[in-house]
């Protein structure tokens, strides 16, 4: 009654409304002249004639009609809560709006999304409770870990599942060096659990925020070079004798919509084990995760700055001499850093080494070129913060924020980042898990970049999934990142930065990736607009990974794609619809 009383009142008042508009135009005419006797020069303006009337009983019609239409539209296709009498008489099929809509974006910003639905089970049994009824009642659950990929692969506005609260370390077997956790563990948050074990972890990424389903999950970006028999890929990785983390996982819990919770390993169901290491979220919601560590030990990291010409040189030399290495190659100068990290020695024990310039002397200049800034672009500076108390990778974020698309003044900014490293040569003792990250500096995106772009190696992974994967053991992959920062919240110099990094994209795309068959990381791939560009990335995909086979395990785990979002059906589309 309620409904209905509402709806009525919205009528007449519609209809007044147009009563009104309809008179003001008659009252204030645009033309002096009578428009009524201007447009018919022989009528009665006293006496409309029986034409004019029945054009005027058809507009009030058309009006009523529309009205009338737009009232039961509104009536039928409104959300009613879940206990409405009339929740039957619904003709659109709107989802019910939630009392509260969530709001979740990606680490670094560039996506955000205001989803309907936002799991977070606790238990085993509610994550499976969760999967049924989404399956049952047919609406998505998309998995999303710590959200740090760039793509937002894991967001969904129709609902999500998260694992923030299943983060337990459940099992640690310190004999065969293996760990049993909850897949919602951070990475961090196993290492710190496991290392009065004597345990760590055999790989690191630069960032120890994700959660390590998504971790194994979303992968790494491949080069290939024939005519070397190097293949290059974005990898999780930080040395060429050394798998990805992928490879590190032994056997799973995987809970699916199809067919149930299953447990999956090397030994049992390897097929689709190693489908799933990698399964980008569209199989199944990873609910635990066996992981096959080693004994923790400390590293002696060895930083020297070299230039390209030396770098070609001495290649090989330092990929089969070094445990983990990467390269940091400074934009618009001819430095490239190098880190190199081994096991201290059990006979020399760590180097005795003092280094030229305190930490604070090798800033200084870093300093005085903000200062400097500060006043040419005649910026205030924050009273509340202490520029002598600011990191490098800080000073470097708040420099960029000044005018992050002026070549000119990224030039400057990077010179005085390749003479920081210059004055931060020498070595650094700590634990692997110490070690062997890297502070990015603020929020990123794999950008044409500032500096540094990035490069480390790894070995091949046994997951098809993984553009890391290779049935040879000794192709050795690298993982390229280039950065460009975001270091400003203001909207509109990120969009800036954004559209600048897809301009470059796409020239290295149309220049580099066929040439040296280069794949994107998956947490970095972008869905095209255009039919074409999208047609022609989903035949390279095809050509690179199994698509029929995963395809086919999505049809069996997850028939009503209630794991799955936008970006994963424009990748990986399937014959038949939701």
């Amino acid at each position: 009654m309620l409904r209905a009383h509402s709806l009525k009142r919205s009528v007449q008042s519609l209809r007044h409304h147009n009563h009104l508009r309809t008179l003001d135009s008659t009252i204030i005419p645009q033309n002096p002249v009578d428009p009524l006797s201007s447009a018919r020069p022989f009528s009665n303006a006293s006496s409309p004639s029986p034409s004019a009337s029945a054009s005027e009983l058809r507009k009030y019609m058309g009006y009523t009609a529309l009205v009338l239409f737009c009232g039961a539209a509104t009536y039928y296709s409104f959300p009613f809560s879940e206990n409405a009498k009339h929740k039957k008489a619904q003709i659109f099929r709107y989802a019910p709006l939630p009392e509260e809509l969530h709001t979740v974006s990606n680490w670094s910003g560039t996506h955000e999304v205001q989803t309907r639905v936002f799991h977070q089970p606790e238990t085993l049994e509610e994550l499976e409770k969760v999967v049924k009824d989404a399956h049952e009642k047919k609406y998505r659950i998309r998995p999303v870990g710590s959200g740090l990929s760039p793509n937002g692969i894991g967001l969904s506005r129709a609902g999500m599942v998260n694992l923030a609260l299943m983060d337990k370390v459940l099992e640690v077997d310190k004999e065969k060096k293996r760990v049993r956790v909850q897949a919602g563990v951070r990475v961090q948050q196993l290492v710190d659990g496991i290392k009065d074990h004597g345990l760590t972890l055999q790989n690191f990424a630069s960032i120890r925020e994700h959660r390590l389903v998504a971790f194994c999950s979303y992968g790494p970006l491949l080069f290939y070079d024939s005519t070397k028999g190097e293949r290059k890929v974005g990898a999780h990785g930080t040395g060429a004798r050394l798998p990805p983390i992928d490879e590190q996982v032994i056997s799973m819990k995987l809970v699916t919509p199809g067919i149930g919770t299953i447990e999956i390993s090397k030994e049992k169901d390897s097929e689709l084990f190693y489908l799933a290491r990698c399964g980008l979220g569209g199989l199944g919601v990873v609910a635990e995760v066996t992981i096959q560590c080693v004994e923790r030990q400390e590293l002696v990291e060895h930083t020297t700055v070299s230039n390209m010409e030396e770098i070609k040189k001495n290649h090989k030399k330092l990929l089969s001499e070094n445990k983990h290495v990467k390269y940091l190659y400074i934009p618009y100068t001819d430095t490239v850093v190098v880190v190199r990290c081994n096991p201290v020695s059990k006979w020399k024990g760590p180097p005795k080494f003092k280094p030229k310039f305190t930490m604070d002397e090798a800033i200084q200049h870093v300093r005085e070129l903000y200062r400097e800034c500060l006043k040419k672009y005649r910026v205030v500076p924050d009273d509340n913060v202490d520029i002598n108390e600011l990191s490098f990778t800080e000073l470097r974020d708040k420099l960029l924020a000044l005018n992050p698309l002026n070549k000119d003044h990224v030039m400057k900014v990077n010179q005085a980042e390749a003479e920081f490293w210059r004055k931060s040569e020498g070595y650094r003792v700590g634990w692997s898990d110490e070690i062997l990250g890297f502070d990015c500096g603020g929020q990123q995106k794999r950008y044409p970049a500032p500096a540094p772009i990035e490069q480390r190696w790894t070995a091949s992974s046994k997951s098809p999934m993984s553009p890391a994967s290779s049935s040879r053991e000794d192709d050795i992959f690298s993982w390229v990142g280039i950065i460009m920062y975001l270091p400003t919240a203001d909207a509109r110099q990120r969009k800036d930065i954004t559209e600048e990094f897809f301009h470059y994209r796409h020239l290295t795309q149309a220049r580099l990736w066929d040439k040296y068959s280069s794949y994107e990381h998956w947490a970095k791939i972008e869905v095209p607009k255009d039919k074409e560009e999208l047609a022609a990335l989903q035949a390279r995909l095809r050509k690179r990974f199994p698509v029929d086979a995963y395809n086919k395990a999505r049809r069996e785990l997850d028939p009503n794609r209630i794991l799955s979002n936008n970006k994963l059906e424009k990748l990986f589309p399937l014959s038949d619809t939701i």
